[in-house]
């Protein structure tokens, strides 16, 4: 059925910033996504940022969200303990120096149509998606106008981060949850919809510290158009209208790409059988280094950048 002509029948508007496709409404070989220089600059943190010392990260946030003129707003939906965790990173971006910051009371359905709410989204120039259970967030926020609030916001030219949970609901294609593990195997993952925000990633966060290997290769093998993002603790990509993203901070980012996959047997095993898969390409960056998501391919830096803080790693024999 055409869906245009069906969205037509039923009224309703289909564009970029309004409308979010399901995962299976996605082409497997689409290319196609925003390239405008109007978008704003995503910042996807895995998780555990460093909240108490330089603050690179979250310094970096505001810098993008326009420093002292930064007008920031906290959605800390993802969270259990919402209150205290949005209080925390509203001192921090204070303290940072960001000139007007609030905490936006998006708890529920219902607060997400309030109008004041929409207001501030609308004229945040930095918006910031706490840590805590990605698919609560998107049960809460997703088909509301907060939602559609947001992606025209970051369409506007507004900052967007996300930290862990945060990190994921940024994607149109969300890890919404699964299994720890170096294996692949068919069913330690699954998908959601995401806010729609870039549609070529699908990010994970705590990747290191949780051993979440074997779910990011199992993503990609349900869809090898995917570029799979693994987010260390402390650790950031930043994504500007160009599409290049720029790694920051202190550990590493997977990035798995299935785009040549040339053999995999995901679709003929039961659950919780090991994929067998093929000519698959991994590449590991660490702070400084960058990747071109639009090419597919990591960018040869003319010098290699320097360690993050190098005066914090220690020295000596290995073991």
């Amino acid at each position: 059925m055409d869906i245009l002509w069906l969205d037509r029948r039923l009224g309703r508007r289909r564009s970029g910033e309004d409308v979010l496709q399901s995962p299976a409404m996605t082409p497997a070989n689409s290319s196609e996504e925003p390239q405008t220089s109007d978008l704003g600059t995503l910042l996807m943190i895995g998780g555990a940022e460093d909240k108490a010392g330089n603050r690179t990260i979250l310094r970096r946030f505001v810098e993008l969200a326009g420093k002292d003129a930064a007008r920031i707003a906290i959605i800390a939906t993802a969270s259990e303990i919402y209150e205290l965790v949005a209080r925390t990173y509203e001192r921090i971006f204070q303290e940072l120096g960001a000139g007007d910051v609030h905490v936006l009371k998006l708890y529920t359905r219902e607060q997400c149509v309030d109008e004041a709410t929409l207001a501030h989204i609308a004229d945040a120039s930095g918006i910031f998606l706490t840590g805590g259970n990605q698919l609560k967030l998107m049960t809460i926020l997703g088909g509301t106008r907060a939602a559609t609030q947001i992606r025209r916001a970051y369409r506007a030219g507004c900052a967007v981060a996300g930290t862990s949970a945060g990190a994921s609901a940024v994607c149109q294609h969300m890890m919404a949850y699964g299994l720890s593990g170096i294996t692949p195997r068919k069913a330690m993952m699954h998908f959601a919809p995401g806010l729609g925000l870039i549609n070529r990633l699908l990010v994970d966060q705590h990747f290191g510290a949780r051993g979440r290997t074997g779910r990011l290769v199992t993503a990609l093998a349900h869809n090898p158009f995917l570029l799979g993002v693994g987010l260390d603790e402390d650790t950031a990509i930043e994504v500007g209208p160009s599409r290049i993203m720029t790694v920051l901070g202190r550990g590493s980012v997977t990035v798995i790409d299935g785009a040549d996959i040339t053999y995999n047997d995901i679709y003929r095993l039961p659950d919780n059988a090991p994929l067998a898969i093929h000519n698959i390409r991994l590449h590991l960056l660490t702070h400084g280094y960058q990747f071109d998501i639009t090419k597919r391919q990591p960018v040869v830096p003319a010098k290699p950048p320097l360690p993050f803080e190098a005066h914090t790693y220690f020295e000596g024999e290995g073991i």
